[in-house]
């Protein structure tokens, strides 16, 4: 084969060899350059954390790993994409690039627009695929369930047996560290480990056993560490294939009628994801606007207000004087994750109880979360925070939340350690140590009072959260927006009847 059959297959979020459709037809179009670029203009943006980084690193360092095995090592270059394939494309013309569609960052998308553009110029081909149900220039909301259909009927797409490398004194190049791409150490205790292999383990280790009651175990934080699949870091980077764990799921819940409902249960939420995820891609200003405009400036901003400032650094640092609230946030920053309900109550919270807005609290949480995925992220934040204008009001009261899911004040007492000297014979009233004045053994002179009163907070938040929605609903906003964005699955009730 010639220069001109070169096929870069470019990685992004897609770090694995099994169903990686660009590699598959790179590889029976050519000789295959598997690429990666590491860009430290990306790592530098508001929305990144050096513990995402060190999961995406330990994923390169596996798929480095598996490729070789197939014959084609991976290249790392670290810089500008652009200047990069500049370079590439002179020492080896390229016929063609390959690559999964991305619905990632404002940053990203603008990344991608940048080599779109030069790839025209230079005269290469660029082939971006659809990596998972995500549509992209999507006419109508109404196609997005029949597409979805016809994707995941088509079959796992087999690892190539082999790959024909370009050259072999072509240099792999190193795996950046933290240090190379001048992030700060790494300060989580506990978090995901990254890479293809660790992904099919995951995936196994819950089909095969840790989903049953599923659906039960999600809400609480004390049981949804394993309760929980694990695997959203690994679908965020793309070491596992959306397809190849819905299939899985479906063939297990086939075969074993006693994980049905359960596994069910988690197939539901995997679309969900989705559904989310297309919003974004079919409105990337949601990461930076509210659907409704009128919500922009509405609430406090602690870049620009000491209240808010004030208040904000207690809900980022877990110190609100709201046990269960402090011990989500906590806990958070040292695992890089938290189960989603755990996730919502943190985000109504910061925008009903202390009235912040959307967007710092946006990035904060985007940092904390391992498992930080734009298309899921952004929506959702807008969704619990009541600015999408069709969804319902979800407030969450911090203390039904700890006596719902920490009764015992387990919890809690892990990570707020200040109110370990609660008597046990208090038990959950530990969600609200307002009222444990004597009960304390010593006293909790270092945790401290609530930040706010909840009901007064959430009367006022009300109050203006409806005003908007009203006028948004009379001058037909909300309409558009749920043409544009809303599900077309009937609700859960209609659903069951069925």
């Amino acid at each position: 084969m010639g220069a001109a059959d070169i096929q870069v297959v470019w990685f992004k979020r897609d770090l694995r060899v099994r169903d990686h459709e660009p590699m598959a037809q790179a590889a029976a179009t050519g000789v295959v350059l598997p690429f990666f670029i590491c860009e430290p203009d990306f790592w530098n943006q508001p929305d990144s954390d050096p513990a995402q980084w060190e999961f995406q690193r330990q994923s390169l360092e596996d798929l480095r790993s598996s490729l070789a095995k197939l014959g084609a090592p991976l290249i790392v270059r670290t810089g500008d994409a652009v200047t990069l394939f500049q370079q590439l494309h002179l020492r080896y013309p390229l016929a063609r690039i390959w690559s999964h569609e991305e619905t990632g960052n404002d940053w990203t998308f603008q990344r991608d627009r940048r080599v779109r553009a030069w790839a025209r110029s230079a005269g290469i081909g660029l082939t971006e695929i659809p990596n998972d149900l995500v549509v992209r220039r999507l006419t109508d909301r109404d196609d997005w369930g029949a597409i979805s259909k016809e994707r995941l009927s088509k079959p796992v797409r087999l690892t190539p047996t082999s790959l024909t490398p370009v050259s072999a004194d072509i240099s792999p190049g190193p795996i950046p560290t933290l240090a190379d791409l001048g992030l700060s150490a790494n300060q989580r205790t506990s978090v995901a480990t990254g890479g293809e292999s660790v992904a099919i383990s995951t995936m196994n280790d819950f089909l095969k056993g840790r989903c049953h009651g599923y659906e039960k175990r999600l809400s609480s934080p004390l049981s949804a560490w394993d309760g929980c699949s694990r695997l959203s870091p690994h679908l965020t980077f793309g070491t596992l294939s959306l397809r190849e764990l819905i299939g899985r799921t479906r063939r297990i819940a086939g075969q074993e009628p006693a994980k049905r409902f359960s596994l069910k249960a988690f197939e539901e939420r995997l679309h969900w994801r989705s559904h989310f995820i297309q919003k974004l891609e079919t409105e990337p200003a949601l990461e930076h606007r509210s659907y409704i405009p009128q919500f922009d400036g509405l609430r406090l901003d602690p870049t620009s207000n000491d209240l808010a400032a004030e208040r904000f650094a207690a809900w980022a640092e877990g110190r609100t004087g709201y046990p269960m609230v402090d011990a989500c946030m906590r806990s958070l920053l040292a695992n890089g994750w938290i189960n989603f309900r755990m996730r919502a109550m943190l985000v109504s919270f910061a925008s009903y109880d202390l009235w912040l807005d959307w967007r710092p609290t946006s990035l904060h949480l985007a940092r904390a979360f391992v498992d930080y995925e734009p298309g899921i992220h952004y929506p959702q934040i807008q969704m619990q925070s009541g600015t999408t204008g069709i969804n319902a009001i979800r407030i969450y009261d911090p203390v039904k939340q700890g006596y719902e899911h920490d009764p015992a004040g387990e919890f809690v007492r892990k990570w707020v350690p200040e109110l370990e000297g609660v008597e046990p014979a208090v038990g959950s009233a530990i969600h609200e140590p307002w009222t444990l004045a004597g009960t304390f053994h010593p006293p909790p002179t270092a945790y401290p009072d609530r930040i706010v009163d909840h009901g007064e907070a959430v009367a006022h938040a009300w109050k203006q959260i409806d005003r908007i929605r009203i006028k948004a609903t009379h001058t037909g906003q909300a309409a558009a927006i749920l043409e544009k964005h809303g599900s077309r699955r009937p609700p859960p009730a209609r659903r069951r009847s069925r």
